[in-house]
């Protein structure tokens, strides 16, 4: 083994171990919110459907103009799923993600609030009530579909987690990965017979701020969904 190599290995292991384990694939765990937040447990995800993958592909467009329509749990929780959902017992999910590291934390803004989606339980966990669309989409330029949509589903990433495997390679992976998601979600939303497009074009800082989001939770991508005007 080449010199700088152990030197890199054992820069990886003391990090490890000062985080008080080693990450193994399928474990890593949200970052803790608040327990006394409402918890919202979601209908159990289809795992088939009417409409093929191929039809979703054939059919997905950017949409950017909504009704004024909310969507049910169902349609809800069956977005997420497709985000983040779990699929394998130990713990593997519908997109993958480099090392089953799971850097990517997801969340749902929604006309009644502000919601974080814990996929190992299915469920959601207020973190801020109200309707926030519309700082959201000052944050977002002004998108107008950001104000229309049903749901904002937001992809954030927690880069520490994959970095203390991959080093320099982690922003890569992470951005990847956060694209796999986006992609369920915008595939699922064809199969739903909503709309949905994906938003790159916001100021992070506000976003994280209004939410308001943890400060390791940094906003990566964002996907308005809705029923098409």
């Amino acid at each position: 083994m080449r010199r700088r190599q152990f030197i890199t290995l054992i820069a990886q292991i003391t990090a490890w171990l000062g985080m008080g384990c080693v990450p193994q694939p399928g474990t890593q765990q949200a970052t803790p919110l608040p327990s006394d937040q409402d918890l919202i447990s979601l209908p159990e995800p289809r795992r088939q459907g009417p409409v093929s993958l191929e039809e979703t592909l054939q059919e997905r467009r950017s949409i950017r103009s909504f009704t004024e329509q909310s969507l049910s749990q169902e349609e809800l929780g069956q977005l997420l799923w497709a985000a983040q959902g779990i699929t394998a017992d130990w713990g593997g999910r519908t997109a993958p993600s480099a090392g089953a590291l799971y850097p990517l934390e997801t969340y749902a803004i929604t006309a009644e609030g502000c919601y974080h989606y814990d996929p190992a339980n299915h469920q959601l966990v207020q973190v801020a009530k109200g309707d926030l669309r519309t700082p959201l989409w000052e944050a977002a330029l002004r998108q107008d579909s950001v104000r229309q949509a049903a749901v904002n589903i937001l992809l954030t990433k927690v880069l520490a987690r994959t970095q203390v495997r991959y080093g320099d390679r982690a922003p890569l992976y992470v951005h990847l990965e956060a694209g796999h998601a986006a992609q369920n979600v915008l595939l699922q939303a064809v199969a739903l017979g909503l709309g949905a497009v994906p938003i790159g074009a916001f100021y992070e800082d506000r976003l994280q701020r209004d939410l308001p989001l943890p400060e390791e939770h940094f906003p990566l991508y964002l996907i308005p969904v809705g029923r098409p005007a």
